[in-house]
């Protein structure tokens, strides 16, 4: 699987109190620990409010973690070309606004988006509850590439994300015990309107979460998206990062047999192929008075 959504808070790098919260440390021991029983190929670590603009420590995780590992950044407004340059040289693949505890400069983040996908092909991932999508909807359809974390958040951004994920926006399918919302349900109309959509990914650690990510999401998410797993898990990620495909050998080659097989057609006889009954005596009938 690709987790498409992981923060590392290394205790070696500065945080920020974010509405007076400061996290527990989460580091790659502690994640790798957490997830030693799922085949994790990759992910995407994402920066925080808590981290500020620091890029320290995105450099240090990706260093770490390696070959499959991209980051999500926050950065100054007036950060240069060559800045963003490098960074994509090292691994970073995506700008992130956080519109939900966060003030922001809607307008001038738009323009540096788009030059971030002029220069480095960046998309956008955006923290923001639902509700606020219609109001901002103007203004995040100007952004060239983007994706919406932990389904949107809540239920009555539905439509407006739904809209969204219609004009080629992405959907993390992360967070399930953030959100104010039927799980199941909103997973299952995400994916009917573009199988492309959802992305997986836990949340880890899960700070400032209802509750923090269980192994039974991922079995939610396989009976909703059914076939399509490997895409919601891996595929669909790692081609938004521009990451290449996992050439995946086919588990099993024959094809799939139905469980019972059909019976054998019923065939029309002839009369002449009817059995003969056997020739008795004619027993006379009783004389009735």
């Amino acid at each position: 699987m690709f987790d498409a959504h992981v923060h590392i808070i290394d205790p070696r790098f500065p945080l920020i109190e974010n509405e007076g919260y400061l996290p527990e440390p989460y580091t790659i021991d502690d994640y790798r620990k957490r997830m030693s029983r799922f085949d994790v190929a990759g992910g995407a670590v994402v920066s925080a409010s808590f981290q500020g603009s620091d890029q320290s420590y995105l450099r240090a995780a990706l260093a770490e973690l390696g070959e499959g590992w991209v980051g999500v950044t926050r950065l100054p407004l007036d950060t240069s070309d060559d800045e963003i340059v490098e960074l994509d040289r090292v691994g970073v693949r995506a700008l992130r606004f956080n519109l939900k505890r966060a003030a922001a400069d809607i307008a001038a983040m738009t323009l540096q988006a788009i030059r971030a996908y002029e220069l480095a092909g960046w998309h956008v991932e955006v923290y923001i509850d639902g509700q606020m999508l219609a109001s901002l909807q103007p203004v995040i359809l100007k952004l060239p590439a983007l994706s919406i974390d932990h389904l949107g958040m809540s239920e009555d951004g539905l439509p407006y994300l739904l809209d969204l994920v219609d004009r080629g926006a992405r959907v993390k399918a992360t967070g399930f015990g953030r959100v104010d919302m039927d799980v199941a349900t909103a997973l299952r109309r995400i994916h009917a309107v573009s199988p492309e959509a959802l992305m997986f990914g836990t949340d880890l650690p899960g700070t400032r979460a209802g509750r923090p990510f269980e192994d039974s999401d991922v079995d939610l998410l396989c009976d909703v998206v059914g076939t399509d797993m490997y895409k919601v898990l891996e595929n669909n990620a790692r081609a938004f990062y521009r990451l290449p495909p996992v050439e995946r050998a086919v588990p099993d080659p024959d094809p799939t047999l139905p469980l019972h097989a059909p019976p054998e057609p019923t065939l029309p006889l002839r009369r002449s192929d009817l059995p003969k009954p056997e020739m008795l005596d004619t027993v006379p009938l009783p004389i009735v008075e």
